[in-house]
């Protein structure tokens, strides 16, 4: 088990996304996204395996939850700088985590 300690550290901000296009490159296949924190964080760019469930096109303009403070993983070409959250839904496609409201971007989860 981790300590509620734990779990202050990893820093869940609400970010929209600003861009999103195809990974080709990717071993798996992935959309590359630019999300929009705001603030002190501002645009950070994502490898997220999205494919399944959905197109670049609705993905613009969506809330979605991310972790911004691990370190930036190189994915290809692409360095990942914000780990996008989602869930597998039965068939193993990923449904993002979003808020069910409108809330101010760069917001923090707690």
């Amino acid at each position: 088990m981790i300590s509620f300690g734990d779990f202050e550290k990893v820093d869940i901000r609400v970010g929209r996304i600003l861009r999103a296009e195809a990974f080709p490159e990717a071993r798996k296949p992935a959309y590359k996204l630019v999300i929009d924190f705001g603030g002190d964080i501002g645009e950070r760019k994502s490898s997220a395996q999205l494919t399944g469930r959905y197109r670049c096109e609705d993905l613009v303009g969506r809330l979605v939850l991310a972790v911004v403070n691990f370190p930036p993983r190189q994915i290809g070409p692409y360095l990942s700088e914000v780990l996008t959250l989602g869930v597998p839904d039965e068939g193993g496609a990923v449904v993002l985590i979003s808020p069910d409201a409108d809330v101010p971007i760069g917001g923090r989860m707690f």
